[in-house]
């Protein structure tokens, strides 16, 4: 086994002796024994003195810059452990302790973790090397400290040699939370994650997003910018500029550096919120320096420096600003303030601090109060002996009562608590008055189990050894001409979240949010951000939010699409509207028109059923084909016109599929009995042997009107089975929705149509051949007429449908339907309800058997000449043959013989009288 024995260089403070070190002793700042003792390491200096000389000797040096708030804590200490050796807690065992100044120096820091690694009784404070410390017992059992962040990683890495617990109160870097690299560290307070989170949600709270940012040079600055810097940039906070300042006051750049800063300031018109993370003799030294230069910003405080009084009472600190900080939470602080009332009773041959602290008094107690914090800060130890020699020493107990930073004290003192249950927790079943009762690594193990109560609450270390404790928002506020520091909300670590106590507090949080600090305008609700060249995202143009995209925010990096496109949004939208939805409705005036057309036809349809009902008996009905005909025609136009009342309102499933086969199938039964007609007209007529023969193959009327009208019922099945017509949303319309019926198949469409066509062409040509039928009988005429309006009608709908869109395109399909179906019900139905209504002389059976009469005589002669070939300029000729062979004169044996000079004989065939009076009555029997 091989050991290390040392002396540690150091001074002592008195007031007849120098600052050197005679012994290992004498480098304890506070001490007090006790069956346990616990280490603490405090920074009451705030700067260790270097000497100029060269070369420079390995001896710890003076410290200078008493700093007032940091002794406070090393009070607190001391007043913690007396509090717990006064109580039941640990049954008898005694507390002892020995606090160090680190003097902010790692390396003075470094001297006094060896300290605590010396075994225990050693006379030489000899720190022995091993390979395994389990058995091992060193003069401290814990730790409390350190006051700076770099500091505690420094010691926290020599103290893991052996596992002794080390608690901080002060030391926030997030890096600490490692337990890898720091499996011996805890902390009473929350990690800089929590305050850096907490500061980015005050800041978009605020509404900034352009902010500068100002730390020391050191691990827990350069720690906590970059915490804070990855916490703004998942809120869309940017950081405008980075200025860090030497970690120590004798740098010889520093004041440089802190001219550069506050140019910088300066320069960046529009940053208004800068956040601190520096120490309190940093923002000391930058502040006075802004005064000077008329600085009025926003100063987001660190932990470190947010509740520090003697920034507070810097002159004219009003100019700089507005000051909003974080503080640790603190609890009931009355027995300390006590203790601190009856500090001037306490001896201080064991307390170097106050002892120190009794000189300074003495030093600058006639000065002013902020003049006194300077004296104290400016003091060296040296100074301090020659010049408390000529002072008669005095006591101000109010002055320590009004620089206790609270958050710090009674992190201290939880601290203390935390590592006296876990010794409490180890002295269960064992003699802890011996010293070697236990080793430092098992009460690591008990440390991590502790509960402690703090305001009626239990705390304990988390995994990262870390205690979850909420913060204070803290607003520095002038009231009665001195600058206050207040509570201003509680930030809830767990929840991310503030709590006001009242609405004043509120009402100030809200204040703050009247001064701008963003590098751009913020982007009003219906407009969006547009990146510029910058690097930060928080410079860009706002623009407007395009067509049918909406922002409800400010500041939105896009804007949202309407959910689905029954939504629109105009330019420089914040919501989305429901699109009008738009439909032929029965209250549309074009609709009420046409239905009022279609109103018409049922009550025509219906007269003319009137008529012929009741002239059931007459030539023109019985001439019409018959009742029964005319109901199923006069039927079908009934539901062609019923067809229409699908086409308006509403559209439905039900009435897409109902109108195209209600009117098709309608139509086609229309067509098909006056296709039945055409054929038994022409067939009547007809004096052509073969056109009849032909003619009477093809009269079949049921089967006829059966399988045309069939293979129209089977089209429309398949369609509506297979391609069935279906309600459809049109959005071509930009703001609105058009409710219209899909046909499903085109092609179907077109097929069902194309077959109604076929029929009226069919119709067309039969009827064209009879256009010539006796005048008061011409039904064949007016049927081509009635074809014709079919075929006009349909050939002008397929380019007026293929063009129109919107709600008015059922109109369109309305009002060829009407067109075509009163075209061919005028046409089929009018002439004879004239002739029945104003023409009844003509509407007998004489008259009738007249004409039918007269008509078979001419088709006779017609029929006579009908093997003659003649030019089409012999007319004349045809006349004259006709007249020789009616009267008979040149007939023999009925046979017509007709010489024309220069031409073949004629012969023809002379019909007697008789004859054509019986064709005439079998035309009408047939008809």
């Amino acid at each position: 086994m091989a050991f290390l024995s040392f002396l540690i260089p150091c001074f002592v403070i008195g007031t007849d002796v120098a600052f050197s070190c005679h012994n290992t002793d004498d480098f304890v700042g506070a001490s007090a024994p006790g069956d346990i003792v616990i280490g603490g390491l405090f920074a009451v200096h705030s700067e260790m003195l270097h000497p100029e000389e060269d070369p420079i000797k390995p001896v710890i040096q003076n410290c200078a810059g008493f700093e007032i708030q940091v002794f406070l804590q090393t009070l607190a200490m001391i007043h913690a452990i007396e509090t717990i050796n006064n109580s039941t807690l640990l049954s008898g065992v005694t507390l002892g302790y020995e606090i160090y100044d680190t003097c902010a120096e790692v390396t003075k820091a470094m001297a006094s973790a060896l300290r605590f690694l010396s075994k225990f009784n050693s006379s030489e404070d000899a720190v022995e090397f091993k390979c395994n410390y389990s058995d091992y017992i060193p003069r401290i059992k814990a730790v409390t400290g350190a006051s700076y962040s770099e500091v505690s990683m420094a010691v926290s890495r020599l103290l893991a040699l052996q596992l002794i617990p080390q608690v901080s109160p002060a030391s926030s870097a997030e890096i600490l939370s490692d337990k890898i690299r720091f499996p011996s560290f805890f902390r009473t307070i929350p990690s800089d994650f929590h305050q850096t989170r907490a500061m980015t949600h005050l800041i978009c709270e605020s509404g900034w997003n352009w902010v500068g940012v100002i730390a020391t040079d050191d691990d827990n600055g350069r720690f906590a910018l970059e915490s804070f810097g990855v916490q703004a940039m998942a809120n869309n906070v940017c950081i405008a500029f980075k200025e860090m300042l030497p970690a120590y006051l004798s740098d010889s750049t520093f004041h440089a550096k802190v001219d550069h800063a506050i140019e910088k300031i300066v320069k960046e018109t529009r940053v208004n919120v800068i956040v601190v993370f520096m120490r309190q003799f940093h923002v000391l030294k930058l502040f006075k320096k802004a005064i000077e230069r008329n600085v009025n910003k926003i100063w987001i405080a660190s932990d470190n420096w947010s509740t520090a009084v003697k920034i507070s009472t810097i002159p004219n600190i009003r100019q700089l600003g507005t000051i909003v900080g974080f503080g640790f939470k603190s609890g009931d602080l009355s027995s300390f303030q006590d203790f601190l009332r009856n500090l001037h009773e306490k001896p201080t041959e064991n307390n170097k601090f106050l002892r120190e602290y009794i000189m300074l008094l003495s030093v600058c107690a006639h000065l002013e109060y902020h003049d006194f914090q300077t004296c104290l800060s400016n003091q060296s130890q040296d100074d301090l002996l020659e010049n408390s020699e000529k002072k008669d020493q005095i006591w101000r107990d109010d002055f320590l009562n009004a620089n206790i930073e609270p958050g710090f004290i009674h992190s201290t003192i939880l601290a203390v608590y935390a590592i006296a249950h876990a010794i409490k927790g180890q002295c269960k079943d064992r003699d802890c008055k011996d010293p070697s009762a236990f080793t430092p690594w098992e009460l690591l193990g008990e440390l991590k189990k502790v509960i402690v109560i703090d305001n009626d609450k239990e705390v304990k270390f988390d995994s990262n050894g870390d205690m979850s404790t909420s913060y204070d928002v803290l607003l520095w506020k002038e009231i009665d001409g001195h600058m206050q520091i207040t509570t201003m909300a509680e930030y809830n670590a767990e929840k991310g979240d503030f709590i006001f106590e009242d609405e004043e507090k509120k009402k100030d949080f809200l204040d703050l949010k009247k001064v701008q600090s963003t590098c751009s305008q913020h982007c009003r609700p219906g407009q969006m951000k547009k990146v510029t060249e910058s690097p930060h995202t928080c410079c860009y143009e706002c623009v407007y939010c395009p067509e049918n995209h909406y922002s409800n925010q400010t500041d939105m990096d896009y804007c949202y699409r309407c959910n689905n496109k029954t939504y629109w949004a105009p330019i420089n939208s914040t919501t989305c509207y429901r699109k009008t939805i738009y439909f032929l409705t029965w209250t549309d005036g074009f609709a009420i028109f046409l239905l009022l057309l279609s109103a018409f036809g049922v009550v025509l349809v219906l007269s003319i059923c009137v008529i012929f009902t009741k002239n059931l008996d007459t030539p023109v009905v019985k001439a019409s084909g018959g009742l029964t005909v005319c109901y199923i025609i006069l039927f079908s136009h009934f539901l062609i016109f019923l067809s229409t009342v699908f086409f308006i309102d509403v559209p439905t499933e039900f009435k897409c599929k109902t109108r195209p086969a209600l009117f098709g199938i309608s139509f086609t039964l229309c067509i098909s009995c006056i296709l039945i007609k055409s054929l038994k007209i022409l067939l009547a007529f007809s004096f052509d042997p073969k056109l009849q023969n032909f003619l009477k193959c093809m009269y079949k009327p049921i089967p006829t009107v059966v399988t045309c009208t069939g293979i129209q019922v089977i089209i429309c099945t398949f369609w509506l089975i297979f391609r069935t017509p279906f309600v459809n949303q049109n959005f071509s319309i930009p703001r609105a929705i058009i409710l219209e019926c899909n046909k499903g198949s085109i092609v179907a469409f077109g097929v069902m149509l194309g077959y109604i066509t076929a029929l009226a062409f069919i119709c067309f040509i039969f009827a064209f051949k009879g256009r010539k039928l006796p005048e008061n009988y011409n039904e064949a005429k007016f049927i081509t007429f009635g074809m014709l309006i079919y075929f006009i009608a349909w050939i002008v709908f397929i380019p007026v449908y293929a063009t129109t869109f919107g709600k008015y395109l059922p109109a369109v399909e309305i009002i060829v339907v009407l067109i075509s179906n009163y075209g061919i019900l005028c046409c089929m139905f009018l002439p004879k309800c004239y002739i029945i209504i104003y023409k009844q002389e003509t509407n007998t059976k004489s008259a009738f058997l007249k004409m039918v009469y007269t008509y078979s005589s001419k088709s006779a002669g017609s029929i006579a000449v009908s093997q003659v070939s003649l030019d089409s300029k012999s007319s004349s000729l045809r006349d004259t043959i006709t007249d020789s062979c009616k009267t008979e004169k040149n007939s023999v044996n009925g046979n017509c013989h007709f010489q024309v000079p220069g031409q073949p004989l004629i012969k023809g065939k002379v019909l007697p009288k008789n004859v054509a009076r019986t064709m005439a009555r079998k035309r009408i029997s047939s008809i």
